[in-house]
């Protein structure tokens, strides 16, 4: 079946998307837009230079209305962060970007799913959610999907296992505030507290540092900013992830970011937990036990969130 998909934003982000996707079998055609129609030229000339390894797969430049009969819409506009910009100054700037741009993208692809990746991502999730007329089920932020990722692989690397082994997830914003329910973490299935005693001997190894694993998932991204200017790669590989599962035939759960109702005790705001997701966009959360403690630092997320949209003009 075709697929097509339509990339909003040309810059380090949406362009890796972009050909990330031309490498995948379950795509036909990607729409890349951008307000630089000359990096547009550029991003898609060279992408489409490499898909003659591929099946043939259509890859082009366009505008909005071109955008008409997406299965999926990824939305990376948006700016960086200035030197002395405040974090609102920057917040307030990528919503009026994400207010420009929602009228004209739902207006061509009212029936697709849509991940918004911009930042910051929550919030930006929650506009385009209060402002765009879609149902909720169709809008999905990439959260702390991401996140999730650097955990697993920090797992893994300390316990010399596969990732696909490591089952632990980020909650919260994609952020200062985020956190990581240590009591529902699973090696292999097995507790965190229990793995040490059924691990043969040859694989023991010393006790986690959950603060200091913690505060890698939080700071690797500024790490990786600091050493070649931006992060790309790794964003691009999770939302295409993100695109396999809705574009799969069976729903797929992850920790990405929606719309709350409830769910711990939280509302109207978006964060992330777990996700039932998949072709008919979110299924639903599934609000799995927490400590009194996580539930408490899931507030707080929820609560620095909820600040900062105080303070916007939506």
């Amino acid at each position: 079946m075709a697929t097509k998909i339509t990339v909003i934003g040309a810059g380090n982000v949406g362009a890796t998307i972009a050909y990330t996707l031309s490498s995948s079998s379950k795509v036909s055609e990607i729409v890349l837009i951008d307000i630089n129609e000359k990096k547009v030229l550029g991003e898609v000339l060279d992408i489409a230079q490499g898909t003659a390894f591929r099946d043939p797969i259509k890859v082009v430049g366009g505008t909005y209305a071109d955008a008409e009969g997406s299965d999926i819409v990824i939305i990376t506009s948006g700016m960086g962060r200035k030197p002395g910009q405040s974090r609102i100054d920057l917040t307030q700037t990528n919503v009026n970007i994400i207010k420009s741009i929602t009228p004209e993208i739902v207006k061509a692809a009212p029936n697709a799913l849509y991940i918004m990746v911009s930042n910051p991502v929550d919030i930006l999730t929650y506009v385009f959610t209060k402002i765009s007329g879609l149902p909720e089920n169709q809008i999905i932020g990439s959260g702390t999907i991401l996140d999730t990722a650097r955990l697993r692989s920090s797992l893994a690397d300390h316990f010399h296992i596969a990732q696909k082994s490591c089952h632990a997830n980020v909650f919260g914003e994609h952020g200062d505030t985020s956190f990581v329910p240590w009591s529902q973490a699973r090696v292999s299935g097995a507790k965190l507290t229990d793995i040490y005693d059924l691990l043969p001997e040859s694989m023991k190894v010393p006790e986690l540092d959950y603060a200091a694993v913690e505060d890698h998932v939080r700071t690797s991204g500024g790490q990786i900013i600091a050493n070649k200017g931006a992060t790309y790669y790794a964003v691009a590989t999770a939302v295409c992830r993100l695109c396999e599962m809705l574009l799969s035939a069976f729903d797929s759960v992850a920790c990405v970011s929606t719309m709350l109702h409830g769910e711990y005790g939280i509302d109207d705001v978006c964060l992330s937990i777990l996700n039932i997701i998949g072709p008919e966009g979110v299924k639903g959360r599934i609000a799995m036990p927490l400590t009194d403690e996580e539930v408490a630092k899931l507030h707080h997320s929820a609560d620095a969130l909820k600040s900062v949209i105080a303070q916007l003009d939506i």
